[in-house]
């Protein structure tokens, strides 16, 4: 990806900038994080973090809440960012993963995995499964929308693509072989953190850190496309290459993010615009303020879950829907009378 010139400068001023703010949420995301490694059904000490043994306290700690814990980090951070890049490049304040067909692909992925029953047989199909889905709805989304599409028929491939995924996905449910399956495929889809196991973190952390390194580094090429496509090329922007680095960093974090942790709505589209007034409306100062609030959304709303008194453990898709779509909809609000 070709540099603006004279680009480090504007970028060292921003970080400067903005370093008491992600302090700020970085200091809440180490709160949170703290918070959520102590909630659960049963007071246990925070020292089971670092006891050696098959103490109960080690157990639940290093073996149920640290993977939880760091999952809610990981794919909060990566679907905060993801939304904060593709709003930037789509220039579309309703963006999100799911938009662009993302999220419903890579799930389809994991949901083609279950219903077969490969997961049992090689557990790493699921994530490659989701991975792969997310980078073909990618990859098709570019293909139908043509060589240099313009952000509406980007939009309007994405949720093509969506749609199709989503039907799908319900076409296994309906035809899945007993009422177990397609039970264990809905839960899944609801999007959950729990009895998730360190072994998930490290399996989608490796394509997790690729994504979020394509995303950031995309942050210049987006600061220049808030002036037009027009002037992002004359500044040395190779419009078709940067849509590629973005797509691939979107399928890469969130394909992963749904293999561990299910479909999680609303939080790539509610982060971003949230911290969008405390960056000063600049794309590449929102991406990284939006890698951590994600965090801290996800975690909030995991630790929710364990503390709404329910019989069964809410799913935590259902919450961050249940958060998202009020606020989906006073966004709508907003941009239909900005537009009038």
């Amino acid at each position: 990806m070709t540099a603006i010139p004279a680009s480090g400068t504007p970028a060292r001023l921003a970080i400067l900038k903005d370093a008491p703010l992600l302090v700020l949420l970085a200091l809440a995301v180490v709160l949170l994080t703290g918070l959520s490694l102590a909630v659960g059904p049963a007071p246990v000490p925070l020292s089971g973090l670092i006891e050696s043994g098959d103490s109960p306290a080690a157990i639940i700690m290093q073996e149920l809440r640290l993977p939880r814990a760091l999952l809610a980090i990981a794919v909060g951070g990566t679907l905060g960012l993801s939304g904060a890049a593709l709003q930037g490049l789509l220039r579309n304040p309703l963006a999100e993963p799911g938009l662009i067909g993302a999220s419903s692909s890579a799930a389809l992925g994991a949901v083609l995995v279950l219903y077969f029953g490969l997961y049992a047989v090689f557990p790493l199909a699921l994530p490659i499964a989701a991975i792969t889905g997310a980078l073909a709805a990618v990859a098709l989304l570019y293909l139908f929308a043509g060589r240099n599409p313009g952000a509406m028929t980007l939009i309007l491939a994405g949720i093509a693509g969506s749609s199709l995924a989503g039907s799908v996905i319900s076409l296994a449910i309906n035809l899945a072989p007993n009422p177990h399956s397609a039970a264990e495929i809905v839960f899944w889809l609801l999007g959950s953190l729990k009895d998730r196991s360190m072994d998930h973190f490290y399996l989608a952390l490796p394509f997790m850190a690729a994504g979020i390194l394509l995303l950031l580094s995309s942050g210049a090429a987006l600061d220049a496309l808030t002036l037009g496509e027009d002037t992002a090329r004359t500044l040395g922007f190779d419009l078709a290459r940067v849509r590629c680095f973005l797509g691939a960093g979107t399928a890469l974090a969130v394909g992963s993010g749904v293999a561990v942790a299910g479909s999680i709505s609303f939080v790539g589209l509610v982060v971003p615009h949230i911290l969008r007034p405390f960056v000063g409306y600049q794309p590449r100062r929102l991406l990284p303020a939006s890698l951590l609030g994600g965090m801290i959304l996800l975690l909030a709303a995991d630790i929710g879950v364990r503390l709404i008194p329910t019989q069964l453990e809410l799913k935590l898709g259902v919450l961050t829907a249940l958060v998202g779509a009020p606020f989906f909809l006073v966004l709508v609000f907003k941009t239909r009378k900005v537009m009038q």
